[in-house]
């Protein structure tokens, strides 16, 4: 890939919170993904992705014109990602997305934001089939059509996973006598739709792994991933109770953005079986618990993320971790994907108040 090609997403920050921690009862440090060009983590798989897709040989002569299927995060990553690099790109969405989301994708840059659908999977069934299968063998007037999906890729993978080498360059060393090649954190805590920052997660503590002085599988401590799902949108934990890659009949969680009704095939297997040297435990939690995870990162870092964010944060810092981390002590070190999202407004965390006030549980 030419060096000389700005990259669609940045190195974001990594803090470690003195009052999350003390709340936590560990070291909880914050990868603040949020604060990607997209609003989310999105730009680093997606952006790699379009990148990718750019500088292959074969479409050097040809216009490009991307084309995702997402109204969301994915198709925000896309619409920025395109832009910057001076590319087209097309978002197809159901009815059912927010007239703010579309509203976003506008005002991003997208070179058309076409409804159609009731879901997701009818909006992207009809991107392929119109957009992508169709196209003429000679790509009419040198333009040739990308499909960009929302997660299932493994460049998309690929491109998330390099938030892990960030975290082991901006994470604190380790204390004298640690093994060579560890992972500096003991957890890393990432929210699960389809998979997209999960399977990055995982593949960048391979990565790690392989080039560290310390072999896969050997004496260093294992690094515990906790893939945290919303009641209501949590496909992983439904696949792994029934033992194989299952469908949700539906989804009913607020957090949209974790709305995938199956998870990808590679983000089952890297859960049922993980790679040697990494730990995973499906966590789901409540809509209100994902509520008062957004809320709590507002009132303590100034920060807005949406529910499906919240969540995370929620699983690691309100004492839940005691139970899922059985060693867990003061120095223990946390790492929370903080991924962002912007399906939030300032409005809206204003009901969440209300509701949580309320009783919601």
């Amino acid at each position: 890939m030419d060096p000389s090609i700005k990259k669609p997403w940045i190195e974001t920050p990594l803090i470690e919170s003195a009052t999350l921690s003390k709340q936590a009862g560990c070291r909880i440090f914050l990868k603040l993904e949020l604060l990607q060009p997209s609003g989310s983590f999105k730009s680093r798989g997606i952006g790699h992705l379009i990148l990718s897709e750019l500088t292959r040989p074969a479409n050097q002569s040809e216009t490009v014109h991307f084309y995702s299927s997402s109204g969301g995060n994915a198709g925000l990553a896309a619409v920025h990602a395109a832009r910057d690099l001076g590319c087209a790109c097309t978002v197809i969405v159901p009815h059912s997305t927010k007239p703010l989301m579309i509203a976003k994708l506008r005002a991003a840059g997208a070179t058309d934001v076409i409804q159609h659908g009731a879901s997701w999977f009818e909006a992207d069934t009809y991107l392929r089939e119109t957009f992508i299968e169709k196209q003429h063998p000679n790509h009419d007037r040198g333009i040739v059509n990308v499909y960009v999906p929302p997660f299932d890729h493994p460049l998309i993978w690929e491109g998330a996973g390099g938030m892990v080498a960030e975290m082991a360059r901006q994470l604190p060393p380790l204390e004298d006598g640690a093994r060579d090649g560890q992972f500096p954190a003991d957890v890393i805590v990432c929210s699960v739709g389809g998979g997209g920052l999960f399977n990055g997660v995982v593949d960048g503590l391979e990565k790690y792994q392989r080039a560290s002085s310390s072999p896969v599988g050997s004496a260093t401590k294992n690094v515990r991933v906790l893939a945290v799902e919303t009641h209501g949108a949590h496909s992983l934990a439904h696949s792994l109770h029934e033992g194989r890659l299952s469908s949700l009949a539906g989804i009913t969680s607020q957090a949209t953005s974790l709305g995938a009704l199956s998870v990808a095939e590679k983000t089952f297997a890297n859960a049922w079986s993980p790679p040697a040297g990494i730990d995973v435990t499906s966590v789901v939690g409540s809509d209100a618990e994902a509520a008062r995870g957004v809320l709590r990162l507002a009132d303590e870092t100034r920060l807005q993320v949406e529910l499906a964010c919240g969540i995370s944060l929620e699983v690691a810092v309100a004492g839940r971790l005691k139970d899922l981390i059985p060693d867990l002590a003061p120095e223990t070190r946390v790492v929370v994907v903080v991924c962002g999202g912007s399906n939030i407004t300032a409005e809206m965390m204003v009901e969440y108040r209300r509701k949580l006030h309320d009783g919601w549980e």
